[in-house]
């Protein structure tokens, strides 16, 4: 049986770009992370050890996030081995990472990169 934590866009201020002034200025991201585990063990207990800590988990992107870097590629990687490494019972993680100011013509709501791995 799967079980499943989704942290729905975690809205943050960062600095990634392959421009200067990307990463000088800095803009909004929205970030989703799904991640795939056993975790029907807390329903009987209500224990936090039984689960997964979503509060780490927002730290750990919160972590990674505040790290320049030029790629959003490079970022999700990042979160996806941070995650994994400190929740080694995760068995699929999903996670998508919007930059909602592209310095870009034209108007759109962002630029996405979206990863999926499993484990």
């Amino acid at each position: 049986m799967t079980s499943k934590i989704i942290l729905e866009e975690i809205k943050i201020y960062a600095h990634h770009g392959v421009l200067p002034e990307e990463n000088l200025i800095g803009t909004y991201y929205w970030i989703t992370l799904e991640l795939h585990a056993d975790l029907w063990k807390a329903t009987d207990t209500d224990a936090l050890e039984d689960t997964i800590s979503y509060a780490e988990i927002n730290d750990i992107i919160h972590e990674e996030m505040s790290i320049p870097s030029k790629l959003l590629e490079h970022v999700a990687g990042r979160i996806l081995n941070a995650v994994h490494e400190a929740f080694p019972k995760i068995s699929f993680i999903k996670i998508k990472i919007t930059k909602t100011a592209p310095p870009m013509k034209g108007e759109l709501k962002g630029a996405s990169v979206e990863f999926e791995r499993s484990f």
